[in-house]
């Protein structure tokens, strides 16, 4: 009897190669775009800021301005100047006057209207200044008293003295500020403006 034929061995399949998973691609973060500011409107001419002045910053500016003298209606005296924000002109103008007096017009002695002006600038921009004044003179009254017989008297002299804390002037415009009311009407008549830049600090 012949052997009983062994029994061969299965064939197995070759093993296959263990496939790695793909790697899950990581999505790529899209920059958020920065928006872009809307341009401001453009301003009115009207609406633009009023420079403040001619000056450099920390230098206070330079005003021109004029005070003249108004008595009955009439220009008697005038004073001007360039003064710098914070600091004081004071002018002194005299006037040396002398009466007759008495019935045959003898001559008296004279007196001297002295007045003295004095203008500080407190703060000025291109559309306004606004000045402190002082102001002290001898004023004569403009009736002449007479003797009972009706013989001529000296006008009698006063002191007059104002002070105004802040005058407001608008720049190119005269501001009057009444004094005296009567017997002389008194009044000072004040114009300011900032000065040019050829003349700032």
């Amino acid at each position: 009897m012949l052997p009983a034929p062994s029994a061969q061995p299965a064939v197995q399949p070759a093993p296959r190669p263990y496939a790695q998973p793909a790697p899950t691609p990581t999505p790529t973060p899209t920059p958020t775009p920065t928006p872009t500011p809307a341009p401001a409107p453009a301003m009115p001419p009207s609406a633009q800021p009023t420079p403040q002045s001619y000056a450099q910053p920390g230098v206070q500016p330079v005003v021109n301005w004029t005070l003249q003298v108004i008595r009955d209606g009439q220009l008697i005296d005038s004073y001007q100047g360039s003064t710098t924000v914070g600091q004081a002109r004071t002018d002194t103008h005299h006037k040396v006057v002398e009466h007759t007096v008495g019935c045959k017009d003898q001559p008296a002695g004279s007196i001297d209207l002295q007045r003295t002006i004095t203008v500080s600038p407190l703060r000025a921009n291109p559309t306004e200044s606004i000045l402190a004044i002082d102001a002290q003179e001898t004023l004569e009254d403009d009736a002449a008293p007479t003797t009972a017989e009706g013989c001529a008297l000296p006008p009698q002299p006063r002191q007059v003295h104002a002070s105004h804390p802040g005058l407001v002037v608008p720049a190119g415009q005269w501001v009057n500020w009444p004094i005296i009311d009567k017997n002389p009407a008194l009044a000072y008549r004040v114009r300011a403006s900032l000065a040019p830049p050829s003349q700032q600090p």
